[in-house]
C-alpha cells in the first residue's frame, strides 16, 4: 500500500511545482484560457450577392420595428427584414423576408424602402409586397465600423487582405494565455492606444414611422443617416441615382458625443446623443444647420417630441455613463433655447413614445405608462411587465418590441393597455 501512495504524492508535488512555474507576475497562469477578440472578415461581393427575397421565416436576432401603412417591419440586426401584414393587429401575418446581412435601419417613402447593408445603401420597391424588387445598390455610400466589444483582454489586429474585404463584426475565441502572448498579431488590450478607433419619427407625406432608436429618417427628398459622430444627408429625389449632399461632423457643433437616435417633427431633426439632445434645422433639407442643444452628463438617450415638449430617457451604467437613470422633460417652445421642465427617476430606461399626452417608457420593469399632461410633473399610472425595449404609439394602437418578440396593445381607459397579439420568434 505504501508503495502505491508514495509515487502518487510525488506526482502531486511535481504538478504543484509545475503550476507555480507557470504563474506570471500578475497571478494568472500561462495555461489558463484567455478571451481573444478577433475580427470577422467578410467579402463585399459575397455580401452583395447574398441579398435575396425569401418566404416568411423566424429569426433569432434582436431587432427594431418600423411601420408603413398596414405593414409592420421587424429589422433583425445583421440578418434581414421581416415584413408582416398588420391590417388586423390581433393577427399579424408573416409575409416575406428580405435577406440583408448588414441591415441595422430602414426608412420608407412612397413604397420605396431604403436600408443599410454594412457600407452600402440598398433600395427596394415594395409597391407589390408579393413581388419585392431590389432596384438599386449604392456601393460604399455609407461608412461602416463594426462595434468593438467592451470586455476586451487580448485582441487580434488582423486586417482585411484586399479592398473587397472588410471587418463585419468581432467575435471571441479562447486560447491558453501563453499561446496568446506568443502568437503573432495578438496583443494585450490597452484602452489608451485604441480609444475611439473602433468606435420614431412623425410621418410626413407617405413616409413610414420608426421607433425611438431609429437612425434613418426621411424629410422631403432627403434621407438622413447617423454615424457615430457624423450626420449624412442624401438626395433621394431619384432612388436610382442617390447622391450625398452633405456630411457634417457634429463634433464641430456640439462636442465629441456619440450620436445615437433621430426623430423628426416639422422641419427639425432631433438627435439623441450621449451628451444630450441636439436640434438641427431642416429648412434647407439638403443642408442641415445647427439650432440648439440640451446637454446632460454622459448617458444613452433616445428622444421623442410632441409639439412643444421633448422627452428623453437617459440611461447610465456600463458603457452609457455614470448619470443616474431618468426621464428628462424639455420645453422646446423656443426651439433655440431648450429648457428642462422636470426630471423623473426610474430604473434602466430604454425606448419611449408619446401620444395624446400619454408617455410610454420601456425599462427593466416593462412598459411604464405616464400621464404627461403636466410636463412639470410626470405621473406614473400603470406598469405592464414584459421585455420591451422600444415602442411606436400609433393613432390606432401601440406596438412594442423586445428581443425576438413584438407586442401589440389596444389603448384602454385610465391610461390602460390591452394586449391583443404577440409575435414570438
Amino acid at each position: 500500500m505504501k508503495n502505491k501512495i508514495l509515487p502518487l504524492v510525488l506526482v502531486v508535488i511535481l504538478c504543484l511545482q509545475l503550476t507555480n512555474c507557470n504563474n506570471d507576475d500578475d497571478g494568472l497562469r500561462l495555461l489558463d484560457p484567455v478571451a481573444v477578440t478577433v475580427p470577422v472578415i467578410k467579402s463585399k461581393s459575397e455580401v452583395r450577392n447574398s441579398i435575396a427575397i425569401k418566404s416568411a421565416q423566424a429569426t433569432n436576432s434582436d431587432g427594431k420595428i418600423y411601420v408603413y401603412n398596414d405593414l409592420l417591419f421587424y429589422i433583425a440586426q445583421n440578418s434581414g427584414i421581416h415584413i408582416f401584414d398588420n391590417q388586423n393587429p390581433a393577427s399579424p401575418q408573416n409575409l416575406v423576408f428580405i435577406q440583408l446581412e448588414g441591415v441595422h435601419d430602414i426608412s420608407i417613402k412612397d413604397n420605396i424602402l431604403y436600408a443599410d447593408n454594412f457600407m452600402d445603401l440598398v433600395v427596394f420597391d415594395i409597391s407589390n409586397i408579393s413581388n419585392i424588387e431590389l432596384v438599386n445598390v449604392e456601393e460604399d455610400l455609407l461608412v461602416y465600423y463594426a462595434d468593438y466589444p467592451e470586455d476586451v483582454t487580448y485582441y487580434s489586429n488582423e486586417y482585411p487582405a484586399s479592398e473587397d474585404d472588410f471587418i463585419a463584426s468581432f467575435t471571441t475565441i479562447y486560447m491558453e494565455r501563453s499561446e496568446a502572448e506568443n502568437t503573432q498579431n495578438i496583443y494585450q488590450w490597452n484602452l489608451e492606444l485604441f480609444n475611439g478607433v473602433f468606435d420614431g419619427a412623425t410621418a410626413v407625406n407617405d413616409i413610414g414611422t420608426g421607433g425611438s432608436y431609429a437612425k434613418f429618417q426621411i424629410y422631403g427628398n432627403a434621407l438622413y443617416t447617423l454615424e457615430d459622430y457624423q450626420l449624412n444627408t442624401f438626395d433621394i429625389s431619384d432612388y436610382n441615382s442617390i447622391s450625398l449632399t452633405s456630411e457634417i461632423w457634429l463634433g464641430g457643433w456640439f462636442g465629441g458625443a456619440v450620436l445615437e437616435t433621430t426623430f423628426i417633427q416639422k422641419d427639425y431633426l432631433f438627435i439623441g446623443a450621449t451628451n444630450g439632445m441636439h436640434i438641427v434645422g431642416l429648412q434647407d433639407e439638403f443642408n442641415p444647420t445647427y439650432t440648439s442643444s440640451f446637454t446632460h452628463a454622459t448617458g444613452c438617450d433616445p428622444v421623442v417630441v410632441d409639439l412643444d415638449t421633448a422627452y428623453i430617457t437617459v440611461r447610465g451604467g456600463n458603457d452609457c455613463g455614470a448619470i443616474e437613470d431618468q426621464i428628462n422633460v424639455i420645453d422646446i417652445s423656443d426651439i433655440t433655447m431648450p429648457v428642462e421642465y422636470s426630471t423623473y427617476f426610474l430604473s434602466n430606461p430604454y425606448g419611449l413614445g408619446i401620444k395624446n399626452d400619454v408617455l410610454y417608457v420601456c425599462n427593466d420593469e416593462g412598459i411604464q405608462v405616464f400621464d404627461a399632461q403636466n410636463p412639470n410633473q410626470l405621473v406614473l399610472e400603470n406598469t405592464y411587465q414584459g421585455t420591451s425595449k422600444d415602442v411606436i404609439p400609433l393613432s390606432t394602437h401601440l406596438i412594442a418590441v423586445g428581443e425576438n418578440v413584438i407586442y401589440q396593445y389596444n389603448y384602454a381607459d385610465n391610461f390602460g393597455l390591452e394586449l391583443i397579439s404577440t409575435v414570438q420568434f
